[in-house]
């Protein structure tokens, strides 16, 4: 083997025998290596711009994404949802989750690896300590190292660019809920509500604690997730997985008698780039988040030792048993996530394409049920809620369509104007003669169409009770 092949090595064994799987008595300083992989982690990374540059986008005046609790209205661009369709948040968490199982069916816990809140964070967290700190042989001696001024620099430089990250990260999360400009101006002139610094607060502590200081103790004992992970894996599910028929047995490759050995060469570098310090070469493990840092490490080892890449690489259990595996939609689960993923989407697009401009509701009076009037004929009284979802006032007017004998009896309640986000209560009294009809409840329709715009309309279904 070339001389300096073998010096590269030495370096990779130096530095990787400080890597072992944490049960939260240190913290992890992995190496961060170029690769694929890695390349593929900040993409991802970079998706998470839109996070904090979404809500300075503005839509005809107003904030383009803003969840307004107080106003019971979730506005996105041009399209505002009301309390009325919150079903289709329900499809939308439906969707959500049934994507998370149905690619963690697929590929393993890429969610945790690639597209995580936690993993993301860390992951920027520890690229600023590496800046700022060095590579993990020096940030490992600078911890067990007597504090100094330049120790105190470092580590105050650090945590300061961590703690902007958090507040950032707090009032991007509280923008959504309230105007971005708004709120900024209450944070700055210390007039901010109690609730919005309650959130702020939160959000600082957590995204500093978590990001910067447990990192992948969260994964291990606070996600959920990596518990229940084995329930959504199958052979057929593709992972980091370690080659054992090529790798074994593993050892040193120096001197006379390493021909016989695998190619592992043991040095350790996949454990010393994983974000968790799992070893991917002892099986699955509920902290390995699939980030393939592993197989990108592997990978440059096998070239320097003039190896054939993928000792480490995406592959299922059968894959590496020798069995055929099937083909993507001829897996049980995946057609059943599928399945349930088409019928979430079509939900959630019917929604959006058959969002009323107006909700209505019309309650049909029970105390009593009828009037009995002195020329004897009877009187039903209706209460229409009507909720405007529009951005203007609108003069709606009500008809019935009903079987002749049934009419509207005071027509100046006919006519209404409904309020911009307001319930506008409207009673509504009808009157018939009992003789003129056949059943005791009688089909009637009421009509709440727009005077200026015919077009706009909407329409319920009631009943008239002729009494006794």
């Amino acid at each position: 083997m070339p001389e300096n092949t073998q010096d590269k090595l030495e370096d990779i064994y130096k530095e990787a025998a400080y890597s072992h799987i944490n049960t939260g008595d240190e913290t992890i300083h992995a190496k961060r290596i170029t690769g694929r992989f890695r390349t593929y982690k900040w993409y991802a990374s970079a998706l998470y711009i839109l996070f904090f540059i979404t809500p300075y986008f503005r839509w005809e005046g107003s904030q383009a994404i803003l969840f307004d609790i107080p106003h019971r209205q979730f506005h996105f661009w041009s399209l505002t949802i009301w309390p009325q369709d919150v079903w289709m948040l329900s499809l939308v968490l439906i969707l959500l989750a049934i994507t998370l199982f149905a690619a963690t069916a697929v590929l393993g816990r890429v969610w945790c690896g690639y597209f995580c809140f936690q993993t993301i964070w860390t992951d920027w967290f520890t690229w600023i300590e590496d800046k700022i700190e060095g590579n993990p042989i020096q940030r490992r001696k600078l911890d067990n190292t007597p504090w100094t001024m330049r120790k105190i620099r470092l580590k105050l430089f650090k945590h300061s660019l961590w703690m902007l990250i958090s507040i950032l990260t707090g009032v991007t999360f509280a923008a959504y809920f309230a105007d971005v400009y708004g709120l900024w101006h209450s944070y700055l002139t210390l007039n901010a509500p109690l609730i919005a610094w309650s959130v702020l607060a939160a959000f600082i502590f957590f995204t500093y604690v978590f990001a910067g200081l447990m990192r992948e103790q969260v994964c291990f004992w606070l996600c959920p997730y990596a518990r229940i992970q084995s329930v959504m894996v199958d052979k057929d599910t593709e992972m980091p997985t370690y080659d054992i028929s090529r790798g074994e047995p593993r050892g040193k490759l120096r001197g006379k008698g390493s021909d016989a050995r695998g190619d592992c060469i043991d040095c350790h570098l996949c454990v010393g780039v994983c974000p968790t310090g799992v070893d991917i070469r002892e099986g699955m493990s509920e902290g390995c988040i699939t980030c393939g840092m592993c197989i990108d490490a592997c990978d440059s080892i096998m070239e320097k030792v003039d190896r054939p890449k993928g000792l480490i690489r995406y592959a299922s259990r059968k894959e590496m048993d020798g069995e055929t595996l099937p083909t993507l939609f001829k897996r049980p689960r995946v057609v059943t996530y599928s399945i349930i993923l088409l019928l979430s989407m079509l939900g959630i697009l019917y929604g959006l394409t058959h969002i009323p401009p107006i909700e209505l509701s019309i309650v049909h009076e029970r105390q009593p049920l009828f009037i009995q009037m002195s020329d004897g004929s009877v009187e039903n009284k209706y209460t229409i809620k009507a909720v405007n979802k529009t951005p203007e006032d609108l003069h709606m007017r009500v008809t019935i369509v009903a079987p002749e004998g049934i009419k509207i009896s005071k027509r100046e309640n006919a006519e209404v104007i409904l309020k911009s986000g307001k319930i506008i209560p409207l009673p509504i009294f009808l009157t018939a003669r009992p003789e003129m009809l056949v059943e005791k409840q009688t089909p009637v329709r009421f009509i709440l169409e727009s005077i200026e715009k015919p077009t706009m309309r909407v329409e319920y279904e009631s009943v008239f009770i002729k009494g006794r």
